[in-house]
């Protein structure tokens, strides 16, 4: 019942969250949220026994990725943009997509199946120690999806340089 409770906690915790980062209309408050959000991930982490990805959240997200949005919050033009108006004419479209995505989930999750048990049990990750158990997935059987995430970010790095490239420019 306790851990039903706790889990609940998270889970509805990082639903406000989220929602107060995408709705704030300061980027800086959202910053702000984001990094309370990423806190109570890395506290479900813990809570779902795994320590080293709660440490890498806490680490990477919440201590260098926020600094950087928050450094480039910092450097915009945030008058400008807190004086836009908030919503455009456009929400009618915007609740026709997000009523669709709503039902495509639904419908994804009716037909959920649940697959087969892995070889990694809690007793074999904790005999094991997280990061080996994880080290040792990314780079044999998910080996694949983890080059395509590396090669997105890689082309999110280059994006980012040719965009800010361009503003230099001109």
């Amino acid at each position: 019942m306790l851990q039903q409770l706790f889990f609940g906690y998270y889970a509805f915790t990082i639903i406000v969250l989220s929602l107060l980062v995408v709705t704030r209309k300061n980027p800086v408050h959202s910053v702000m949220w984001m990094l309370l959000l990423f806190f109570h991930i890395a506290g479900l982490y813990l809570f779902l026994n795994a320590e080293f990805i709660a440490a890498i959240q806490v680490i990477v997200y919440a201590g260098a990725i926020l600094v950087l949005f928050l450094f480039v919050v910092l450097l915009l033009n945030l008058k400008e943009e807190i004086s836009i108006k908030r919503f455009v004419g456009s929400w009618p479209a915007g609740l026709f997509v997000t009523g669709l995505l709503f039902v495509s989930v639904v419908t994804a999750l009716g037909s959920y199946v649940k697959g087969p048990i892995g070889k990694y049990s809690i007793e074999a990750v904790r005999s094991e120690t997280h990061t080996k158990a994880l080290g040792r997935l990314l780079y044999t059987e998910y080996l694949f999806p983890f080059e395509i995430a590396s090669l997105i970010l890689l082309v999110a790095v280059i994006g980012s340089i040719v965009l800010a490239k361009r503003k230099l420019r001109s």
